[in-house]
């Protein structure tokens, strides 16, 4: 599969290396020479200090990088709006403001809050409802954690995508132990097959543990080597 205009980033939970996962594919994408821009529907935790764009710009470097809508509280985007008296945008605006960023990019990379059927507002609108107004401009990256749990996490996930008719360009593990163990290294080899029959999407590759952790420029000089499954 291609690279499409706009490529969302979903986890199977929150907390699987989302963000790390998005500076690592804007890395690697500006270094085939490709225009990026990062869009944050929803922006939770932001009076502790919690940005993820801002996160990606300190690790790829400068790019255009936004948040659709911003919030106080480190909660679920329906909560956190709830409890600063904010209403929440309906799904087609987000995507509007894709298109516009797309329209200007090779790429679009849009990171979602927590998992794929996170509410992004009151009426249930999700990152699959606005990746299906997207349609086949749109595919997912999937990040997942190495550990126990992650192969059914990872299954419901991706059931979930399919049910829906969205593209999944593969898996990322967001966070490979520097000393993996029984459980890492069976997930990993079960995820690695998968890829190699018509069950499930490319393993696109694993990102090192605190990868966020490192320098910036050694983030840039390496993140690529991470993807080495991305396809061009």
């Amino acid at each position: 599969m291609s690279l499409p205009p706009v490529i969302f980033v979903t986890g199977t939970d929150t907390g699987v290396g989302k963000t790390v996962t998005t500076a690592a594919l804007a890395v690697t994408l500006q270094g085939r020479g490709r225009s990026v821009a990062v869009y944050k529907p929803c922006q939770s935790g932001a009076a502790g200090g919690d940005s993820d764009v801002e996160e990606v710009r300190r690790l790829a470097g400068e790019l255009h990088a936004e948040a659709g809508m911003v919030l106080e509280a480190p909660l679920a985007p329906v909560a956190a709006a709830a409890l600063q008296g904010t209403n929440l945008p309906p799904i087609a605006n987000h995507s509007v403001r894709i298109r516009e960023l797309a329209a200007g990019h090779d790429h679009v990379l849009v990171e979602g809050a927590g998992g794929l059927l996170v509410a992004l507002n009151s009426d249930g609108g999700t990152l699959a409802s606005l990746a299906s107004l997207l349609g086949r401009d749109a595919a997912f990256v999937t990040v997942a954690r190495a550990g126990l749990g992650t192969l059914n996490h990872t299954a419901l996930t991706l059931e979930a995508l399919g049910a829906r008719d969205l593209s999944v360009l593969g898996l990322v593990l967001g966070s490979w132990p520097d000393e993996p163990g029984p459980a890492e290294a069976s997930n990993h080899a079960v995820l690695e097959s998968q890829a190699l029959k018509a069950s499930g999407p490319p393993l696109l590759g694993s990102l090192p543990e605190n990868a966020a952790g490192l320098q910036p420029h050694v983030f840039r000089e390496t993140a690529g080597s991470w993807l080495k499954g991305l396809p061009e």
